[in-house]
């Protein structure tokens, strides 16, 4: 696992998180953004969070992208997969993206997972820009994501503003403890923002990102400006922006716009986050000393390590901006709601049997099902087969269930497995078995089967 331990005598443990951020300008994705994910750093990365912006939205594309996923969200799946990040869930408006991929060790522990959107621009028309959402409990904590895409051009500041409040108020959640974005307990902010470089002429701005002093830029970045008279930008921090600005680039070049249009370079990809400010006392003091008791008692520290772009790639005219955090944190949450167990040896020449229990209880339902993932999967529903849970009642604390999985279903070759509870109701697997083998069927061996050879996937 690794979140590392920071000090086992308070309990607290850090936890890695990896951001990206890119307007991908319609393009189709490049062959390769291993480089973009840092899959190589130590220690490893916990949670992944991608928000993408114009990704291809022209309707007939859109549509054909709800029935299967798009070039996107498939190329980040077989890359992180093979490493052991599981897509948790997704939400997409158009051409805004925000994905979410944890190490499978943590989905317990990730729950109340909620997404949402709200369109702005052109009268919310086609939602060509807004921002999408994903919340969620980390080990108890409260997490916001919110990527957004607001309103072009330089002298559209205020409007980027007016429009950030409006996506604020318009997003809520069903959670009676956060039921909007700044309530959480972190929100992290990011996106194409579009903010600009004010009131500096081409060849100044060119000559300062050319020697490297980008701090030359700073004071007349309109975002860093703005926060001087938003009190709603001030709880937001940022890190330096000790990078190149990332808009606008000639595609597969490292060159700033040669277009007829002359675009100055601007910082318009940012990545932001706001710790809740500790409660102020309210009419309900109740309610606010609790939960400013609460975070004493379990307190919440984010570090950034690291905040730059990557202008090795080129499809698009905008660089990816990528972010890295630590976030330290005593976990509120530690036990799964469920635990799964396998039964004996299993190979597709006899039934198999495992059993589950439900230990505390939890939104469950006789929807609910089992999937047999093969070891590298991508998401909760790549699996193999399934099985639903008891289906005449909700099981009860404690009792153990027994269940079948019928040997036609189960793969044919030796692999590494596990069990996943699939909650219905929480809308994500919320247990795991211990990793175990299945053993190569007595088929496979008299037909000398190959992988390849079934269907053209592994069964």
């Amino acid at each position: 696992m690794s979140a590392q331990n920071v000090g086992s005598m308070d309990g607290h443990q850090a936890f890695r998180l990896h951001m990206v951020t890119w307007n991908v300008g319609t393009a189709e994705p490049p062959a390769d953004v291993r480089s973009l994910l840092h899959l190589d750093s130590q220690p490893a990365t916990d949670l992944f969070v991608i928000g993408l912006q114009e990704v291809n939205a022209t309707p007939v594309r859109y549509i054909s992208d709800l029935i299967s996923e798009d070039s996107w969200s498939h190329l980040l799946m077989d890359t992180l997969a093979p490493m052991g990040y599981i897509k948790v869930t997704s939400v997409r408006m158009q051409g805004l993206l925000l994905i979410l991929f944890a190490k499978q060790v943590h989905l317990p522990f990730i729950r109340d997972i909620q997404s949402t959107y709200t369109r702005t621009g052109l009268f919310g028309y086609w939602g060509n820009k807004g921002g999408v959402s994903v919340r969620f409990s980390f080990y108890g904590h409260m997490l916001c994501f919110l990527n957004c895409h607001l309103a072009a051009h330089l002298n559209y500041a205020l409007q980027r503003m007016d429009e950030f409040e409006y996506i604020l108020d318009r997003q809520d959640f069903d959670m009676y403890n956060t039921p909007q974005v700044l309530d959480h307990r972190v929100v992290f902010w990011f996106g194409d923002l579009n903010f600009r470089i004010a009131d500096h002429g081409m060849h100044f701005l060119r000559s300062s990102i050319n020697n490297g002093r980008f701090n030359l830029l700073w004071n007349r970045d309109q975002l860093t400006m703005m926060k001087k008279q938003e009190p709603i930008l001030q709880e937001f921090e940022e890190g330096p922006l000790c990078f190149k600005p990332t808009y606008k680039f000639d595609r597969f070049s490292e060159t700033y716009d040669t277009s007829g249009k002359k675009r100055k370079p601007a910082w318009t990809d940012r990545i932001l986050w706001r710790i809740k400010p500790k409660a102020i006392e309210t009419e309900d003091e109740n309610r606010s000393t609790s939960s400013s008791a609460d975070d004493d008692e379990y307190p919440i520290k984010v570090t950034q390590d690291m905040y730059t772009c990557d202008v090795s790639y080129g499809v698009s005219d905008h660089k990816p901006v990528i972010a890295t955090f630590n976030l330290e944190m005593r976990k509120k949450v530690e036990t799964p709601v469920v635990t799964l167990t396998v039964e004996g040896h299993w190979s597709a020449d006899e039934d198999a049997t495992f059993t589950y229990t439900i230990l505390e209880n939890f939104e469950s339902s006789t929807w609910d099902w089992i999937g047999l993932y093969k070891i590298g999967f991508r998401s909760a529903s790549h699996y193999s087969t399934f099985a639903w849970v008891k289906d005449d009642e909700v099981a009860a604390n404690g009792e153990v269930v027994t269940v079948q999985m019928n040997k036609n279903e189960l793969p044919l070759l030796a692999g590494d497995y596990v069990l996943g509870y699939y909650s219905t109701n929480l809308q994500t697997l919320i247990a795991f078995s211990p990793t175990f083998q299945i053993l190569e069927s007595r088929q496979a061996v008299t037909e000398g089967l190959l992988p390849e050879n079934i269907n053209g996937h592994e069964k």
